[in-house]
């Protein structure tokens, strides 16, 4: 065994107790910085494996983009950060509900994909990763950023007070004052 198993073992452990903690804490903004956790590990995976430009676009995407949308989306739409009562549901049949999914998609997976032997392809340099998603996938990256746009804006909207409607106004402000 080593240095690099030992690692990708140690950075496994942390991806998979963050994201643990991420779905049984019972507070908003603590499970989004466990989110950072679980995903900086994931990352750590990626460098240890050599895929520096996969690292990178997991920190700058996941880390840096949507955890910080995901943090100004609960503070814009003033979502209750605090413990939820309301949230409390008994555990055990989801974690009954959860390993027999993973069991099934496990026997699932394997049971498909198990004789199938894939040679990996040709190590790929940022210059061609690059080239490749700016020439055959621009358009369905220029989606994703509207949606994100979209996202954050219609966040902002719904965060606004909404405004009294005007004939409940004082009629000097309704009709604006000649100052």
């Amino acid at each position: 065994m080593t240095l690099q198993d030992v690692l990708l073992s140690v950075a496994g452990l942390v991806a998979v107790a963050g994201g643990l903690a991420v779905v049984t804490t019972k507070q908003l903004v603590r499970a989004g910085l466990w989110l950072v956790v679980a995903l900086g590990a994931v990352a750590v995976e990626f460098l240890l494996l050599g895929a520096e430009f996969a690292a990178w676009v997991q920190v700058l995407i996941y880390v840096g983009a949507v955890v910080v949308l995901l943090l100004f989306a609960v503070m814009l739409t003033r979502a209750p950060i605090g413990r939820s009562t309301d949230l409390d549901r008994p555990a055990l049949p989801a974690a009954l509900v959860g390993a027999a999914s993973g069991l099934g998609l496990s026997a699932l997976f394997i049971a498909v994909f198990g004789q199938f032997r894939v040679t990996p392809p040709a190590v790929g340099t940022a210059e061609r990763i690059g080239g490749s998603i700016f020439d055959d996938w621009v358009l369905p990256f220029e989606v994703l950023s509207i949606l994100l746009l979209a996202a954050l804006v219609g966040a902002i909207v719904l965060s606004r007070p909404s405004a009294p409607p005007a004939d409940t106004l004082p009629d000097a402000v309704a009709q604006g004052s000649s100052r």
